[in-house]
C-alpha cells in the first residue's frame, strides 16, 4: 500500500520534479559564466602560464608564502648554495664491479656578474661560519714560498704560474671572478668526491706503524702517484681556483702541491676539434630565434629594458634578458636587496654634463676591468680621496628615486628566461649545436675511459669548466637536464668499472649526485644493465663502453646526414640545399 502511494505521489509531482532539475542546470551554467568570465584562456597569455609571479601586494597571505617557497626552490637551483649541494648516487660499491677510474666535469664556482652592476661593491659575497673555507685560506695563506710577496700564488711552473688561489678579498664580488662563495662550493665538492672516490681508487696504501705500546698496527696512509690524476682548466681564474679549492678537499693537503695543471685552450673543451662554421651558424640561428620570440612579448621585454637599464652601469641600447639574468643572480644568490634606479634633479647649472635615463653614458678607465689582471692593481674603496667620496655624496643628493625594482618583475624575468632557455635546449638546432661544440670532449673522454681499462696510470681526471661545456656535452649526449641553466658547481661524474664476472667494462654518468645513464641516447632503452649499489638495495645503471664507442664512430653525425666532423662543419647555401632537394626525388 505504502509503495501505491510514492508511486501516485511521484506521478503527480512528475513536473515538479523537471522545474526543481532545470532549476538546478540553470545555476550551475550561471555560477560556470561567472568564474570565467572576463578571464582570458590562462594559455594564450604568456604573463599567466605557470612560471609567472603575481606581485607580492595583491596576494593573500597564504599565496604569498606559497610563491615566497616556490622562489625559493628556483633560486637554489640557480644558485646552489654549499648547504645544498650534498651527495646522492656517486661512487657506492656495486655488486661485481670494481671502479677503474673517474672523469668529473665541473662548473666553476660563485662568480661575480659579467657586465657592470650598480652598487656591486656593496654586496657581500662572503661565505660566513664555513670552517673548511677558513682552514684553506690559512693553508693558502701559509705557503712557503721564496717571498713573503707571493704568498697565495700559485709558484708552480707552467701556464698557470703566478695565479692566485684565491679571491682578493673575502667579500670580494667581482667581474667574473670567483667569489668566497664559490670557494666554498668547490670544497663541498671535493669532501663529496673524496668520500665516494677515494678508497675505491686505491689511493690509500696500507702502511705498519708502531703505536704508544711499541706493537705494529695496519692504518690506512692516502698516497698516490701525480701520474694518477690528471687537472684540466680553461686560463681564467675562476675555473683555475675553482680546481685548486677542490683538489684541496679532494686529496692530503701535503701533497697538494704536487698536482699539475693542464691548460685546455677552449672553452668548449674541444681540444683538436674546434674550428666548425657550421656551429657558428647555428648558434646565430639559435640567438635570432631567441630575439624574435622576446618580440612577441613586449611586456617582458619592457620590463627587461627597464631592470636593465636600473642593474646595469653601462647598458646597450636594446638590453639582453640573459645579461639582466646574469646581473639578478649577482644579488640573489648573495642575499642582496634590489635596487631602486635614481633620476637627476633638474639644475640650472648649463656646464652640467646632461645624462639620458639618469645613467652616465661615459666609461670611467678605473671601470673596465681585465679579468685576468692582477687584482692589486684593481682601485679599492680606501683608495678613494675625501674630495672624491665627498663629489659622490654630493651626486647622490642631486638624485631622487625614480622607481625601485619589484620583486615580480625580477620573477618576470627568471621565468621567461629559463622558459625560452627549456624551449632552446630541446630544439634541433639546439641538439646539432651541441654534437658539434661537444665532439672534441666526447672524444677526450672516450679516449680517457680507454686509457683507464687498458692498464694505464690514470685514475681520476678533473676538467674544470663552464656552463656552456656541459650544456653541450648534455645535448650531445641526448640528456635533458632538469633545467635549462648550468647552476653554479655543478659536476657531472663518468665512472668506469670493470665486470669481475666477464672482464666486460662499463661506465655510468652522474649529474649533481643523480644517475642519469639511462637518459643517454645510446645507453636508454634496455642498452643498460640494471646492477645492486650499495646495501642498501639501491640500483645503478651500467652502460657498456662499447656504446659510446659505437656511438662516437659511427652514429654521431648521423642525424645532420653527415659521417665525420669536417663534412658535418660545412655551411650549405641555399642554392645547395635546392640542388640536393631535387636530386632527392
Amino acid at each position: 500500500m505504502l509503495i501505491k502511494d510514492v508511486v501516485r505521489f511521484s506521478s503527480q509531482h512528475r513536473t515538479l520534479y523537471c522545474y526543481l532539475i532545470l532549476s538546478i542546470w540553470i545555476f550551475l551554467i550561471v555560477a560556470g559564466m561567472y568564474k570565467y568570465m572576463g578571464v582570458s584562456d590562462p594559455s594564450s597569455n604568456f604573463m599567466t602560464t605557470n612560471g609567472f609571479y603575481a606581485s607580492d601586494a595583491t596576494m593573500s597571505s597564504s599565496k604569498k608564502d606559497q610563491e615566497n617557497y616556490k622562489r625559493h626552490k628556483m633560486h637554489e637551483k640557480d644558485c646552489n648554495p654549499t648547504e645544498v649541494i650534498s651527495a646522492g648516487d656517486d661512487g657506492g660499491v656495486l655488486e661485481s664491479f670494481s671502479l677503474q677510474g673517474v672523469l668529473l666535469l665541473t662548473r666553476h664556482g660563485d662568480r661575480g656578474p659579467m657586465t657592470h652592476v650598480r652598487g656591486i661593491n656593496d654586496v657581500d659575497c662572503d661565505q660566513d661560519g664555513d670552517t673548511l673555507l677558513n682552514k684553506y685560506r690559512t693553508f693558502v695563506q701559509n705557503l712557503t714560498t721564496a717571498t713573503s710577496t707571493t704568498s697565495g700564488l700559485w709558484q708552480k711552473m707552467g701556464n698557470f704560474h703566478g695565479f692566485p688561489l684565491l679571491p682578493p678579498t673575502n667579500k670580494a664580488c667581482l667581474l667574473g671572478q670567483l667569489t668566497s662563495k664559490g670557494v666554498s662550493q668547490m670544497l663541498k665538492i671535493g669532501e663529496i668526491i673524496r668520500n665516494a672516490y677515494m678508497a675505491q681508487l686505491n689511493f690509500y696504501q696500507k702502511n705498519g706503524v708502531f703505536n704508544r705500546q711499541g706493537n705494529t698496527t695496519t692504518e690506512a696512509t692516502p698516497i698516490y702517484d701525480p701520474d694518477e690524476i690528471i687537472i684540466y682548466s680553461t686560463r681564467y681564474r675562476r675555473t683555475f681556483q675553482s680546481a685548486m679549492a677542490l683538489m684541496y678537499a679532494f686529496i692530503p693537503s701535503d701533497r697538494w702541491h704536487t698536482l699539475q695543471i693542464q691548460e685546455a685552450h677552449s672553452y668548449n673543451y674541444c681540444f683538436s676539434d674546434c674550428a666548425c662554421q657550421k656551429a657558428d651558424q647555428l648558434q646565430s640561428a639559435i640567438e635570432k630565434n631567441r630575439n624574435a620570440n622576446m618580440a612577441q612579448h613586449p611586456a617582458v621585454n619592457a620590463i627587461v629594458q627597464w631592470v636593465g637599464s636600473s642593474l646595469l652601469e653601462n647598458p646597450a641600447p636594446n638590453i639582453n634578458a640573459l645579461d639582466v639574468r646574469d646581473a639578478v643572480l649577482a644579488l640573489v644568490c648573495h642575499g642582496a636587496p634590489l635596487p631602486c634606479r635614481f633620476a637627476k634633479k633638474e639644475t640650472n647649472d648649463d656646464n652640467e654634463n646632461e645624462n639620458i635615463g639618469g645613467t652616465s653614458t661615459v666609461v670611467s678607465d678605473a671601470d673596465v676591468i681585465n679579468i685576468d689582471q692582477d687584482d692589486s692593481q684593481a682601485p679599492t674603496g680606501s683608495e678613494k680621496s675625501d674630495e672624491t667620496v665627498d663629489d659622490v655624496l654630493d651626486e647622490i643628493d642631486n638624485e631622487a628615486p625614480e622607481g625601485c625594482i619589484d620583486q615580480s618583475q625580477v620573477d618576470t624575468i627568471m621565468s621567461f628566461t629559463r622558459y625560452q632557455g627549456t624551449k632552446d635546449i630541446r630544439s634541433k638546432d639546439n641538439r646539432d649545436l651541441g654534437l658539434l661544440r661537444a665532439y672534441g670532449l666526447m672524444r677526450e673522454l672516450n679516449a680517457a675511459m680507454l686509457r683507464m681499462i687498458s692498464g694505464d696510470k690514470v685514475k681520476f681526471v678533473l676538467y674544470s669548466a663552464h656552463d656552456r661545456t656541459i650544456q653541450n656535452l648534455a645535448s650531445a649526449l641526448g640528456v635533458f637536464l632538469d633545467v635549462p641553466f648550468i647552476p653554479y658547481a655543478t659536476r657531472m661524474n663518468f665512472e668506469v668499472y670493470k665486470s669481475e664476472k666477464d672482464t666486460q667494462f662499463y661506465f655510468r654518468v652522474v649529474y649533481n649526485g643523480q644517475d642519469i645513464t639511462n637518459q643517454i641516447s645510446f645507453c636508454e632503452g634496455g642498452r643498460s644493465l640494471r646492477v645492486n649499489r650499495g646495501i642498501r638495495g639501491s640500483k645503478a645503471d651500467l652502460c657498456p663502453i662499447e656504446n659510446i664507442i659505437r656511438f662516437i664512430h659511427d652514429d654521431y653525425f648521423q642525424n645532420m646526414n653527415a659521417t665525420n666532423f669536417k663534412d658535418a662543419c660545412q655551411v650549405t647555401t641555399t642554392a645547395q640545399r635546392e640542388y640536393l632537394n631535387l636530386n632527392n626525388y
